[in-house]
């Protein structure tokens, strides 16, 4: 018997402020985390906007706090993702009551943390003293400091979780596998418990300038940041860099009941596939994510017509969202399809992060019967027509599954499912 698999406990950090009830508050009230990004990173790029996350100056409610799980001392031996990624963790653990006590539960616990891109200011960092100062004054954290897989191993140790560790780097779709690979580990009795999600803090005027010169980036907002980002939107002219993370305490429903715990939603479905088409965008139909969305409803054994809600990973690219719209369009048809949004337009595209935190999204509106809105969608894509596109506020409509998307360069292609927890038998599926 497949074991089911339930989420108990979700940590946030994001540019929206930190702390999910926070976070989830404002962007469901239509906030934005999109700022102007300064000089010293901007001045020689077009794009001008990024989705930053606040320190307590800025945001005395809201604002990122380290210190709050990294010893000061501590702090020189990592990058800002992860340093993020351990706020979010505890934030995870504490809500659902996880912090094992014996060596069997730390066995059993495993650690998923993924990062597309890890501690490239970091790196960028490195590479500009070795080139100005000479090697031989680089730190000798200079490579843990860095490494993607460090958020997860840094979480470990603090924790002392000692069962599986992982960190998918798959772009834009990691943190979305960083869910699938937790759910897998629980069902293949890898582990009972898995602290998963993703972080990513890339800020660097070398990064920005790879994706401007890629012509990824927005630069036509950059006087009205919170304009920036406009999913499915007809002016829509390039994605915001966005920084954060977000975590997700997954584990077996009968450990979770075992203990006492109380699941937040049950995550029944996960596909992943590549398009095998082109190293930085996917094919005009949108095949190899029309397949991720039908397997993980197939795997979740869900019929598209019970869908209510699908946070799109939409990223405000002309390309990338033409892409999911004729995905969404077969996989769901024009007409009848679930309510569809892009939350990365309230908080940017937090790139490794992005899964993760758009599935913490997906489960608040379970569990609260609201859909976030996608900020900025004035005059909807002629395309999307026949889609059931939520406007820039939110919808109070009782849902029970909800879908996540995550696509990223490479080709990689993820979903996941998630079903309200406990169900509800009276609400309707849109």
């Amino acid at each position: 018997m497949t074991l089911r698999v339930v989420v108990t406990g979700i940590g946030i950090v994001s540019p929206l402020g930190c702390g999910k009830e926070l976070v989830w508050q404002r962007l469901i009230g239509g906030g934005s985390g999109l700022r102007r990004l300064g000089d010293d990173i901007v001045a020689d790029l077009p794009a001008k906007v990024g989705g930053t996350v606040q320190d307590k100056t800025d945001d005395p409610d809201g604002g990122f706090d380290p210190e709050l799980s990294v010893p000061n001392k501590e702090l020189r031996k990592m990058d800002r993702f992860i340093q993020m990624a351990m706020v979010a963790a505890d934030e995870a653990l504490a809500e659902a009551g996880w912090a094992p006590q014996s060596e069997h539960q730390r066995e059993r616990t495993a650690t998923v943390v993924a990062s597309g891109i890890g501690g490239f200011p970091g790196l960028a960092e490195a590479v500009r003293i070795g080139e100005t100062r000479g090697v031989r004054r680089l730190s000798p954290f200079t490579i843990p400091f860095f490494l993607s897989n460090l958020a997860a191993g840094q979480i470990s140790i603090k924790h002392r979780f000692r069962g599986p560790l992982g960190c998918p780097v798959t772009a834009c779709a990691a943190s979305v596998q960083a869910i699938g690979d937790a759910m897998r580990l629980i069902q293949n009795g890898e582990a009972d418990v898995v602290l998963a999600g993703g972080a990513e803090a890339a800020f660097d005027k070398v990064s920005l300038g790879g994706f401007a010169a890629a012509r990824a980036l927005s630069t036509g907002f950059g006087d009205q940041p919170v304009r920036a980002s406009r999913p499915f939107d007809r002016d829509r002219d390039g994605f915001v860099m966005g920084e954060g993370a977000a975590m997700l305490v997954v584990e077996s429903l009968d450990h979770a009941v075992a203990r006492g715990a109380s699941p937040i939603a049950e995550i029944i479905g996960y596909g992943t596939t590549a398009d095998a088409y082109h190293m930085t965008a996917g094919p005009d139909d949108g095949s190899g994510a029309m397949r991720a969305m039908k397997l993980a409803l197939a795997m979740g054994e869900v019929a598209p017509e019970q869908v209510g809600y699908v946070n799109a990973h939409a990223t405000s690219t002309p390309v990338g969202d033409s892409g999911e719209i004729e995905a969404l369009k077969t996989v769901f048809g024009v007409g009848a399809g679930p309510a569809i949004s892009s939350t990365k337009s309230a908080t940017g595209h937090l790139l490794g992060a992005a899964g993760a935190i758009e599935a913490a999204f997906s489960i608040l509106a379970l569990r609260d019967g609201v859909m976030p809105g996608t900020l900025n969608l004035e005059h909807p894509d002629e395309a999307a027509a026949g889609l059931d596109l939520i406007g820039p506020s939110a919808r109070h409509v009782p849902i029970e599954i909800a879908l996540s998307n995550g696509f990223g360069f490479g080709g990689v292609n993820a979903s996941v499912l998630f079903k309200r927890y406990p169900p509800d038998r009276s609400a309707s599926a849109h």
